[in-house]
């Protein structure tokens, strides 16, 4: 690990231990989710991101297998998007990783005060698979268009439509957990609901 960041990783701790002795809760929620961020993306180089790039890429390649719209290289990230007479390909990378939006969002969970232990491990978890899933079908928006209208649509699909339906899904997450959850039941107290149900 750089010395930089075990250095950064110090002074954010003792930033914490000072401001949590100050009781100054907002400062520590800021600094800390923040500092959280911080840390988890530069320490996601090479294996975080190599990790969570080749989910997409299975996830998709699942999706290629059962439409054959579009064939999948594996091992380069490559998607081949078929379609009448102007396939495209494209590159599923860092970008499409996802990892940001995830290392932010799990860094806000970590410290958002109002939930206990178990409810932000839950909701970690669940906002990793949903970002993950809303990830991948943000892709396979971008594959059906320019799969059906063409390359020319490449654009369009992939840095308007598939964005807008990848961050409005992000927001109803981000909703869903820092604010319905506390007008609400919330998604972890229905699944909790839920489990004693089922026993």
């Amino acid at each position: 690990m750089n010395v930089y960041i075990l250095l950064g990783i110090v002074v954010w701790l003792y930033m914490l231990s000072v401001l949590k002795r100050a009781q100054l809760s907002a400062f520590f929620f800021i600094v800390g989710s923040a500092g959280l961020f911080f840390i988890l993306t530069a320490i996601s180089q090479p294996y975080w991101v190599w990790f969570f790039t080749h989910a997409v890429i299975h996830g998709v390649d699942l999706f290629s297998h059962i439409t054959s719209w579009s064939t999948v290289m594996l091992k380069t990230g490559l998607v081949y998007i078929t379609n009448g007479n102007n396939p495209v390909v494209m590159s599923i990378d860092y970008e499409c990783s996802g990892i940001i939006e995830t290392c932010a969002f799990v860094s806000l969970v970590v410290f958002f005060p109002m939930y206990e232990r178990k409810e932000k491990v839950f909701y970690a978890v669940f906002g990793l698979i949903f970002i993950y899933l809303s990830n991948v079908l943000r892709l396979i928006v971008v594959i059906t268009i320019v799969h059906f209208a063409g390359g020319q649509a490449f654009f369009l699909a992939h840095s308007v439509i598939g964005r807008l339906v990848f961050y409005v899904l992000v927001i109803a997450l981000y909703y869903n957990v820092f604010t319905y959850s506390q007008l609400a039941r919330g998604i972890y107290r229905e699944f909790i609901d839920w489990r004693e149900h089922e026993d």
